[in-house]
């Protein structure tokens, strides 16, 4: 009896030594390795912005015509970047607006993004902070899609955070997604977010996360977010999601604006 209890001594002290030793571990934290803060004037930054341009629905039978270098659609100004979407005609279309990517400039594996953003509003806006792999030739939605931030003006003050793979996306009606009610995303800027690693997806506004899609490890037509992710910032017009209950053509121009953006890895 006194020999058990001797080794039952022995244990406890060595766990808790262990259990001493791992808090005063350092903790790890979140360090800015990418960002554009938009402490300057005109054009976004050539070297962190690119642009994908057209006018052909980009699949969701939208209709602006996405501009490129065009400081209607996108500038920078009072610190802030502005994606602006203004009724007139361009190249057979009626409304022009932008999309800006980091493709071929930045994209990740793993770590945090987070958008600050204020969102458009009106019947016909469909502003997103997305993420596409960056694989060549990348096939949709196989390689996989992040969306960090929708929000369709009809359905005013809802946001949605989605991931979208082959095994899950909203063609075949699987998508996984979640909604949040954010009432003052149009007057005030919030801080749209995403957490990713090999294990889940965690989507957040304002650093409260209220969507999560885990790793389910069955293969990657459930799965692709292993592979390095790229950066789209866009406000479209209409579309089957956001045109689903027409388009207001009183409200134009509508801006979503972004005051930084910053990706972080954990050090």
């Amino acid at each position: 009896m006194r020999e058990l209890r001797r080794t039952f001594l022995i244990c406890a002290t060595v766990l808790l030594t262990a259990l001493i030793a791992i808090s005063f571990l350092p903790a790890e934290k979140w360090t800015v390795t990418w960002s554009d803060e938009f402490n300057y004037k005109g054009l976004p930054d050539s070297t962190k912005w690119g642009y994908d341009v057209g006018g052909y629905g980009f699949g969701n039978n939208e209709l602006q015509y996405y501009t490129a270098r065009r400081a209607e659609n996108a500038r920078v100004e009072d610190g802030k970047l502005i994606i602006e979407a203004r009724r007139e005609v361009w190249q057979n279309n009626f409304y022009t607006s932008a999309r800006l990517v980091t493709k071929g400039k930045a994209d990740w594996k793993y770590g945090k993004l987070e958008v600050r953003a204020k969102l458009p509003r009106g019947r016909g806006t469909w502003p997103a902070i997305w993420m596409l792999s960056s694989k060549e030739p990348m096939k949709w939605p196989n390689d996989g899609e992040i969306d960090i931030m929708e929000h369709v003006g009809y359905n005013h003050g809802i946001v949605y955070g989605s991931t979208h793979s082959k095994k899950y996306n909203h063609v075949i009606g699987t998508q996984k997604t979640d909604s949040i009610p954010v009432a003052d995303c149009s007057d005030n800027f919030r801080t749209y977010g995403v957490e990713w690693d090999a294990d889940s997806v965690r989507i957040s506004v304002d650093a409260n996360v209220y969507f999560t899609f885990k790793n389910e490890h069955t293969g990657y037509e459930a799965w692709p977010f292993d592979n390095k992710m790229y950066l789209l910032l866009n406000v479209a017009v209409g579309g089957n999601w956001g045109g689903a209950k027409g388009v207001d053509e009183t409200i134009w121009p509508q801006r979503m604006e972004i005051d930084y953006v910053r990706y972080y890895t954990k050090q």
